[in-house]
């Protein structure tokens, strides 16, 4: 073992941040294990790397005990003092044992620990860059995919997008660049495992987190989000600045912040209301675009009763009924709409113990109109 492995082993302490300690005290182990087994012995042994001169040198190990039962392990102290007087019981004797062929050997298996080592190292400096990163979007290109998974390149590692959490508006091709969000990262014997979603609502929190500087800097808050990946999503925001509307620092000028998010997420369409810690304010802002007449809120079972004009019904219901059902999540509050037609003959229209008047609004809302800016 000369000055070039030597060398190799400096070169990989700088680059691949590996001690050369570790890597010395590994070859030794291994070639402890390589020894006993190309040259069938089963004593103790020590392997020394004499890094001053680059030899690599076997030494046997015996205890000094009064009976031998194992020659091979033990040796007699009449024996040992014959080597070196002070020898005492319990001490122990070393003996250099280092075959003729033993250079090829320790050379081959020098190679093979360093080899493993660089491996496990770069995996775990990979494990440590993307645990870092969980919970955050990376942009990725569309390497492979199979039955049940697509495979996202992410320059050191492949990430793992299941089916159920992909798109289902999106279909993808190999070579198509997109931005994924990093749920979960795991380590494993075959290296770091990265999974990734496009449906997660957390993808939707961080490109508003990127696209708009106010939530960014923490001057506009998310405080929730309800999302059917591919289809629509809600999100309340609050400001914490008496001079920022939250929901127009969102929607950027002229829709172009929403836009771009719209964009990315393949047409999804994208509610943004104003949060409120008065239920009654939030739920009907949750139901945007609808217009609300009224909303009773039981506390004890946080349910809510909400009114709308006959003809907003469908609008409040939604397609399937998910415009009630993403305010539901949106907002925590379990929500019943009921007509004002019907809510008159129930007689829970108008409440005259309403706490909280809500304002009508002139027309239905087009597409883009909801997001309009405050004055």
């Amino acid at each position: 073992m000369g000055n070039e492995f030597l060398d190799a082993l400096d070169a990989l302490e700088k680059q691949k941040g590996i001690s050369r300690d570790v890597l010395i005290e590994a070859i030794e182990a291994a070639l402890v294990t390589a020894y006993k087994r190309n040259f069938n012995q089963a004593q103790n042994v020590r392997v020394d790397l004499n890094l001053n001169t680059g030899t690599m040198l076997v030494y046997s190990r015996k205890d000094v005990v009064e009976e031998v039962e194992d020659d091979r392990l033990h040796i007699s102290l009449e024996d040992a003092k014959v080597i070196n007087p002070a020898y005492e019981l319990g001490d122990i004797v070393e003996e250099e044992v280092t075959p003729r062929n033993f250079g090829r050997i320790a050379a081959q298996t020098a190679k093979q620990v360093v080899t493993q080592r660089v491996r496990e190292a770069e995996r775990g400096l990979i494990f440590e860059e993307f645990v870092d990163r969980a919970d955050d979007i990376v942009n990725g290109i569309v390497e492979r995919m199979d039955a049940r998974n697509l495979y996202v390149g992410l320059g050191k590692v492949e990430a793992v997008l299941p089916q159920t959490e992909q798109m289902p508006n999106e279909s993808y091709q190999p070579h198509d660049r997109i931005k994924v969000y990093i749920t979960k990262v795991e380590r494993t014997t075959r290296g770091p495992q990265v999974f990734v979603s496009r449906t997660h609502p957390g993808l939707l929190r961080r490109l508003f987190e990127n696209e708009v500087p106010e939530i960014y800097e923490g001057i506009v808050e998310i405080k929730s989000i309800a999302r059917e990946a591919g289809d629509r999503s809600k999100i309340s925001v609050v400001a914490h600045r008496d001079d920022i509307d939250p929901v127009g620092s969102c929607v950027g000028a002229k829709g172009a912040r929403v836009q771009t998010i719209v964009n990315e997420l393949s047409g999804e369409k994208i509610d943004i209301v104003e949060w409120s810690e008065e239920p009654v304010v939030f739920v009907a802002n949750a139901l945007s675009p609808s217009k609300v007449l009224d909303v009773q809120v039981n506390e004890a079972d946080k349910s809510t009763t909400v009114v709308v004009p006959d003809y907003q019904l469908s609008l409040a219901i939604g397609k399937r009924g998910q415009n009630a059902r993403l305010a539901a999540k949106l907002t925590g509050w379990k929500i019943d709409i009921k007509s004002e037609t019907d809510a008159r003959e129930l007689g829970i229209y108008p409440n005259e113990n309403a706490s909280i008047e809500l304002v009508e609004s002139g027309e239905e809302l087009d597409d883009f109109d909801f997001y309009e800016e405050k004055e």
